[in-house]
């Protein structure tokens, strides 16, 4: 797969990338860059950018020094945290607790990137946690929590692994579905109504953000909403998947 980058207006420019998952299946991986009101700019993640895709995100940030930041958004996404320190070191680096265990090497902010800190200095965007789930999961195989960012002057919402789109239905013309990651119950808190405060949080969320046109999905490419398409399509999987959910 080749490194694609797309303008989605407002200033938001969504990156494509390749991940091979067990040396076989290319899964995609995403990153996006950002212009502030500043006109810097930050990456939502971390990605090696290189070729046609490098050269245009240098034209634009003035060769890099424009990037005054890099929001690691998913706690597990840290392979290529390491080389994006290198390519903009003068950019600040903020990341989950876990983000400075698996990658020591770069210099990580003090403000964790889902803290109320981060949200306040970047008021172009709207942060969102998942409740009921852990952020980071005991169990490393459990990636089904993310930082969910919004971008309302795009009507752009930025997801890793928390919601997707099942691969069929990336060419469907029809109204997109939207599926919850596969790790979603195992991620569930061992607490009293950790499905239901999942369910209720995504529900909320699904109405806030009900302006939703482009979904930019670490693993499900890029897909366009038509208008109230979102909102209804995250209720649906939400209404399809919380009976098994909240199975005792």
């Amino acid at each position: 797969m080749t490194d694609e980058m797309y303008d989605l207006g407002a200033g938001l420019w969504s990156i494509r990338g390749s991940f091979i998952k067990n040396g076989i299946l290319d899964i995609g991986v995403q990153c996006a860059l950002i212009r502030l009101s500043s006109e810097r700019f930050i990456f939502l993640d971390s990605y090696t950018l290189t070729g046609d895709v490098r050269q245009q995100v240098m034209a634009l940030t003035n060769d890099g020094q424009n990037v005054e930041a890099v929001l690691n958004v998913h706690p597990f996404h840290t392979v290529h945290c390491a080389q994006m320190a290198k390519d903009f070191p003068q950019a600040t680096f903020y990341g989950s607790s876990r983000h400075p265990e698996q990658v020591p090497e770069v210099n990580w902010a003090d403000d964790l990137v889902e803290s109320d800190a981060i949200a306040a200095r970047y008021p172009e965007l709207q942060f969102s946690i998942p409740q009921g789930i852990h952020y980071i999961s005991p169990d490393e195989t459990v990636h089904a929590s993310s930082l969910l960012v919004y971008h309302p002057a795009s009507q752009s919402i930025y997801v890793d692994d928390t919601f997707e789109i099942p691969p069929s239905k990336l060419i469907n013309t029809v109204q997109p579905n939207l599926g919850l990651h596969p790790t979603t119950k195992k991620a569930l808190k061992d607490e009293p109504n950790a499905a239901k405060h999942y369910c209720d949080w995504a529900v909320e969320l699904a109405h806030e953000w009900r302006d939703v046109r482009h979904f930019c999905g670490a693993h499900s490419g890029l897909v366009v909403f038509e208008d109230g398409q979102f909102e209804t399509a995250l209720i649906s999987a939400i209404d399809l998947a919380r009976p098994e959910l909240e199975k005792a």
